[in-house]
């Protein structure tokens, strides 16, 4: 199972980086030219640029904002089940559901804008889906609304192992709230804050739902807000797709994360020496 539904089709994607193969057939070796022309295209840079941004705007609300959540809801109030529910259903919610409500939102003509001009704010409708800042934005907010319960839970299991004695002795000590958050909370939940950092970096470089949802096939305006992903898929697919440099394209994207999943490792592993 794992060698054909994992292994071949990567191994597969590397040998068809190294050729022109096209959809409907036919291919032939053609060395490095698939990466010599990423250099050269200039949609390859926008789109790696989107992703890298896309990481920088996503990554920290998705570390800091789940543990202020999981902290909020660890605590036995009356009906802190409901909020907990409430916090993790977008994760469990179709993304394709989550697109279109979005969608109806941020429209020019959708909720977001008609309160605003209701309320006498706005006398332009701001473009949330047309513009290309704002479109990337948008995207982020989606991925950090949906994600927000997913990263919540973790730390709640976490949260859950921070010794209580700590806490205890540092309450005799005269310590308060914030600072057995920054002494004893933070220390003891640093692991777990690098995985849910390497796990959001991985999901934020290879985003594709968001945007895609939200930007159409094209990726925005005049395809400014495609990222690494998207350019995969609309280079890949058609009846004139290009197999051999959409494989190269996944390829770098492999690498790329490969190498993000590496260096997070290694500072890791240098900040417990």
């Amino acid at each position: 199972m794992v060698i054909g539904f994992s292994l071949f089709p990567f191994l597969n994607t590397v040998v068809l980086a190294f050729t022109d193969a096209k959809v409907l057939g036919g291919s032939h070796f053609t060395g490095a030219d698939n990466f010599v022309r990423m250099v050269d295209d200039p949609a390859f840079w926008t789109a790696v640029g989107n992703s890298a941004l896309y990481v920088v705007g996503v990554v920290p609300p998705l570390v800091i904002l789940p543990l202020l959540l999981a902290m909020l809801v660890e605590r036995k109030l009356p009906g802190i089940t409901f909020f907990r529910t409430a916090f993790f259903t977008p994760v469990i919610a179709s993304i394709v559901v989550v697109g279109l409500i979005w969608t109806w939102l941020l429209d020019t003509r959708g909720l977001v804008n008609d309160v605003l001009a209701a309320l006498g704010v706005l006398k332009t409708p701001i473009p949330f889906l047309t513009d290309r800042w704002l479109l990337l934005v948008s995207a982020m907010l989606v991925t950090v609304w949906k994600g927000l319960g997913y990263y919540m839970v973790i730390y709640l299991a976490a949260l859950g192992t921070v010794p209580k004695d700590l806490h205890e002795a540092a309450q005799v000590d005269g310590a308060g709230w914030w600072r057995r958050l920054l002494s004893v909370t933070l220390p003891a939940l640093r692991p777990t804050m690098v995985l849910v950092a390497v796990l959001a970096t991985v999901a934020a470089f290879r985003v594709f739902s968001e945007v895609y949802l939200l930007a159409g096939q094209a990726g925005g305006p005049g395809g400014a807000d495609t990222t690494l992903v998207m350019l995969i898929q609309q280079v890949g697919t058609g009846l004139s797709g290009e197999l051999g440099y959409s494989s190269a394209l996944s390829l770098v994207l492999f690498v790329l994360t490969l190498g993000l999943l590496l260096a997070t490792n290694r500072l890791n592993r240098r900040e417990d020496l």
